[in-house]
């Protein structure tokens, strides 16, 4: 059997309560999981990469970025079926999108946590951990690019969202459900990924993008400001089908004139963005003034797409075509 990397990030599955802190902190170590594991499961075919012990909104795209280099140097050895990255859940899904982006391997990358920490009842870590190496294993995970699993459930990285601050089932794809489940010692695929995008950028990105979220009455203060700072890029998650108030317009259409790419997706939590709306902040106003139109992607997602494809050296045209994929 092929060995299986377990690279290790941190976050709440690594994590203990302290009694004199009365918080959960950082407390198990990554040879501490895995001998669990072997002493549970008939898994002899692990490795263990201890690569930071971070709750994850401490994970940077700095962080990011070295940890694909990591995953790429096990994904390039013949004894390894594939990668499990460890991760805490408040930022997995960027995680797991920021290399779903820069990932050019066939091999299958997994990305798990869990929802309880080790102190907790139910703690949710070890089966995490199991269902995530049986779909490493699974011959037919292949090519599938950057997967989630979390709660038994298999999600493509650019599809899924935490959706809940507590239950155990968080991770979901609101649009289109799971591509697959783990039922028993079964992996099951229903489909495949919607309209499955293969970016394959180089590993770098730009610090100097932006997410602003849309909301009533907000006017163009923020877009002045980053925009006197020296800004590459801004993600705007706007409103409905991808409108914003008339009143920001003029900021956007001055940051557009200076170069500053803006891309635009919805807040809601499905559906894509079209230009759609002829009215002032319209879809198609924004559209006219230069903005990109980013999909069906979230904010988080997009910024990070936006960030990476700067850095890659990609012109307004390209990114067009880029977020229209």
């Amino acid at each position: 059997m092929k060995k299986v990397a377990l690279i290790f990030t941190g976050g709440t599955i690594a994590m203990k309560v302290n009694s004199k802190l009365q918080g959960a902190v950082p407390s198990v170590t990554p040879a501490e999981l895995v001998s669990t594991l072997s002493e549970v499961t008939e898994y002899d075919n692990l490795v263990a990469h201890d690569f930071s012990k971070l709750p994850s909104p401490s994970i940077t795209p700095e962080k990011m970025h070295a940890l694909k280099e990591i995953v790429d140097q096990y994904l390039e050895q013949d004894a390894f079926a594939g990668v499990v990255v460890v991760h805490g859940t408040d930022t997995l899904e960027e995680t797991a999108f920021y290399l779903d982006v820069v990932c050019k391997h066939k091999k299958p990358v997994v990305v798990t946590g869990s929802m309880k920490n080790a102190s907790e009842l139910g703690y949710d870590g070890l089966t995490n951990l199991v269902s995530s190496i049986k779909v490493v294993l699974d011959p037919h995970s292949l090519g599938k690019g950057i997967l989630v699993v979390m709660n038994y459930s298999i999600n493509a990285a650019g599809e899924v969202t935490k959706t809940h601050t507590l239950s155990l089932d968080t991770f979901k794809s609101f649009e289109f459900g799971p591509i697959g489940i783990i039922d028993d010692d079964d992996v099951i695929y229903f489909r495949e990924q919607i309209q499955r995008k293969a970016y394959r950028l180089d590993n770098t990105f730009s610090d100097d993008v932006y997410l602003l979220k849309v909301y009533a009455g907000m006017n163009g203060d923020l877009i002045d400001y980053y925009l006197n700072n020296g800004t590459k890029g801004i993600v705007l998650e706007a409103l409905g089908r991808g409108n914003v108030p008339a009143i920001m317009m003029d900021s956007i259409k001055k940051a557009r004139q200076a170069g500053v790419e803006i891309v635009i997706v919805s807040r809601c939590y499905g559906g894509r963005v079209l230009d759609s709306y002829g009215y002032i902040g319209g879809g198609k106003d924004l559209v006219a003034a230069g903005c990109i139109l980013g999909g069906n992607l979230s904010g988080p997602k997009a910024r990070i797409l936006l960030s990476i494809a700067i850095e890659n050296g990609y012109n307004h045209a390209h990114l067009k075509k880029l977020f229209a994929m």
